[in-house]
């Protein structure tokens, strides 16, 4: 007998608990925002459940906090405006202020603040004792205060500290090990420690730090760190040192020992060889035995940037030593996979990888490529920067063993990839890609006798004019577009590609990209991040048409972008003689960004680095102002108030901020930037502005 069900069931009869539930899963903050305004049932239940949130008015205004999100776990402070000032010094009570915040919060477990002297945790330790997880900003210079002052207070107040992150916090090596030890219970609590410092690439860990830092904290679990392996450095970072490491923290289940000289180097030289002067002192054998002391290790970065040679059968001893490892990155390591007969070995042993990055390994050939892809059948990630014999075929290959797990790739700085031949190897996996990043070289790869060369279709063309994607015949004197039609490249639709990154040179065009149909058909791209590096200073005349922003407006659901152009050297202030300061170089990058519908851009502008000035110019101020459709919008600079207020034109606005995230970062403005109270009156004037949407 049928039944009969009552189909007058209204959403609203679900069980809050179930409901909640629901509204736990979603993440979008600006879905979530939509949910609150729905009814005041939803408004509870959004408020009840938001766990994550991030504070984005003024200080001045700490005293207005809204008391309906008491279930934030994650509280991230880092961000208030004007970016980078004490946040609690708004008010002549610190501490009253401080409880405020407690008493707002009260169930915060997770913290990011912006810690420019000791006295902020001094104030914001003890009103969350519990706290479990800690990271700290700071990209100013650290205050003169005595080794390890920045910590004591978070140790001495916060004992159940599971994990902290110093990645973008500028300190001292020499602070971080004594503190440790004069908490001992804390360190031993500690399972993810995190000093791969990108604030100051000069710096990094000797090895008696690293072994004080490692014995102090026996339980970690992940651990990142910048090192010397320098060995003509005093305290340099050896076989001796990793194998000491894996002894005394033996449940590591991710490590990333990274010189600290990578982390500032600029885009290497694809004419090299791809040896360095210096090998670095680690040798296989330890190298296995560091391997057989770390058996749940999940991932691993060994970035050295000095030769270690000859490690085929070191990484063999990986596979079995470390049977966990799905994560793998080797920097200046050679010899890591031979492909005779393209046989797996070394490297390609490693079968349960899931994501490989391999860098400057100068030995690498094609056969190297396919045995890697025969051997890792897992790959979902690849990456291959500064390998000097790859080609393209190597990375055609592999792309078709991989074709039905990999969704992400890089290639960069390698000899015989350019932007068209990289584009070519991975048409295979046109279709299945999400994530890339080439570079933007638009020559075409020249002839060579060891086999590294362009298709044979192109023998005899060469670029006749790269800033417009022309190809001429240089035999024939005749012109052609790129256009791949017999091996459907051209019409091909790269149909899941979400995020694409490019690096290019200084004074380089972006128009080829489009212009000769090497990636135009994108329906799904939503960012893309562009790097410039190069030293203006030794270009001649600009393009009057610019960059070729304007040719992205093929990408129908492009919406983020990054732009930096902090790598990219020229004049802040008044240039020489038949030299152009920075001020036409940002029209030149930013000209025509307003035809693209973006709604979030992050910018850094161009620095000079005698004067350490990274700052928004009146070009560019009126570039950005008109982006008929941004929402968010970040500067990674500083910038004069009046050039600021051009932005009000845009109507969608919502979010604004200078973040002047480089070191050192200024500690007093200059009289004609933006200070605290310029900040305040360009805020006060955005916010009373109302929002279309």
């Amino acid at each position: 007998m049928a039944r009969n069900f009552n189909t007058n069931v209204h959403f609203h009869d679900i069980p809050d608990a179930i409901l909640s539930s629901i509204f736990s899963l979603i993440t979008d903050t600006r879905s979530r925002n939509a949910m609150s305004l729905v009814c005041l049932k939803w408004h509870l239940i959004e408020r009840s459940t938001r766990t994550c949130l991030s504070l984005r008015g003024n200080i001045r205004d700490l005293f207005l906090l809204p008391t309906c999100f008491r279930a934030v776990t994650n509280l991230d402070l880092s961000l208030v405006s004007p970016w980078g000032r004490p946040i609690l010094d708004s008010s002549p009570n610190t501490t009253l202020l401080a409880q405020v915040l407690h008493c707002t919060f009260p169930s915060v477990v997770t913290l990011t603040v912006y810690a420019r002297n000791p006295s902020i945790l001094h104030l914001l330790a003890p009103q969350w004792p519990n706290l479990r997880r800690i990271k700290l900003v700071r990209w100013h210079m650290r205050s003169p205060t005595t080794l390890g002052s920045d910590f004591l207070a978070l140790f001495e107040h916060c004992h159940s500290l599971a994990s902290l992150d110093l990645s973008h916090f500028y300190c001292w090596t020499e602070d971080l090990p004594p503190a440790l030890e004069a908490y001992p219970s804390i360190a031993a609590s500690l399972s993810h420690l995190n000093v791969l410092n990108y604030t100051s690439a000069d710096q990094g860990f000797k090895s008696h730090e690293i072994l004080a830092i490692t014995s102090a904290c026996p339980n970690l679990r992940e651990f990142l760190a910048a090192c010397i392996f320098d060995h003509r450095y005093i305290g340099f970072v050896g076989d001796e040192t990793l194998l000491s490491l894996a002894t005394n923290c033996p449940r590591l289940s991710l490590l990333h020992l990274v010189d600290s000289s990578s982390l500032s180097a600029a885009r290497g030289d694809p004419d090299n060889d791809g040896y360095t002067t210096e090998d670095a002192r680690i040798r296989q054998t330890m190298l296995i035995e560091m391997f057989s002391a770390l058996p749940l290790l999940e991932e691993l970065v060994l970035d050295v940037c000095h030769n270690v040679r000859d490690t085929g059968v070191a990484l063999e001893m990986l596979n079995s030593k470390c049977p966990r490892l799905k994560s793998l990155k080797l920097g200046q390591f050679h010899g890591i996979c031979k492909g005779i007969d393209a046989r797996p070995d070394g490297i390609a042993l490693c079968s349960r990888l899931e994501s490989l990055s391999i860098k400057n390994c100068a030995d690498l050939t094609d056969s190297g490529l396919i045995s890697i892809s025969l051997g890792c059948p897992r790959l979902t990630k690849f990456e291959v920067q500064g390998c000097k014999k790859i080609t393209k075929l190597g990375m055609t290959k592999l792309a078709s063993i991989l074709r039905k797990t990999l969704t992400e790739v890089k290639i960069s700085c390698c000899k015989h990839l350019n932007t068209v031949t990289s584009l070519q190897a991975l048409e295979p996996i046109r279709d299945c890609l999400q994530r890339l990043h080439i570079d933007c070289v638009w020559e075409m790869v020249e002839q060579s006798g060891s086999g590294a060369t362009s298709s044979a279709k192109y023998d005899g063309f060469k670029c006749s004019d790269k800033r417009r994607g022309i190809w001429e015949d240089a035999n024939l004197k005749k012109k052609y577009k790129y256009n791949d039609n017999e091996n459907g490249y051209a019409s091909s639709t790269w149909a899941k590609l979400q995020c694409l990154s490019l690096w290019i040179a200084v004074g380089e065009l972006l128009n080829p990209l489009v212009l000769a149909g090497i990636l135009d058909d994108c329906p799904m791209l939503e960012e893309i991040q562009i790097k410039v590096e190069g030293d203006c200073r030794h270009q001649s005349r600009l393009s009057p048409d610019g960059f070729g922003l304007s040719f992205l407006q093929c990408y129908p659901r492009l919406s983020k972008m990054h732009i930096d152009c902090q790598a990219a050297i020229g004049y802040a202030l008044t240039a020489p003689s038949g030299h152009a300061d920075l001020s036409p170089w940002e029209r030149f990058y930013l000209n025509g960004i307003g035809r693209l519908n973006l709604t979030e851009l992050n910018y850094w502008p161009p620095q000079d680095i005698d004067y350490n000035k990274r700052s928004l110019s009146l070009p560019a101020a009126g570039l950005l102002a008109q982006c008929r459709t941004m929402r968010k919008l970040f500067v990674h600079g500083t910038a004069n108030e009046h050039f600021m207020m051009f932005l009000l034109k845009v109507q969608t606005l919502r979010d604004v901020q200078l973040r002047e995230d480089y070191y050192p970062a200024p500690e007093n403005d200059n009289s004609t930037e933006m200070r605290i109270d310029s900040c305040s009156r360009f805020e006060d004037a955005l916010n009373r502005r109302a929002i279309p949407d």
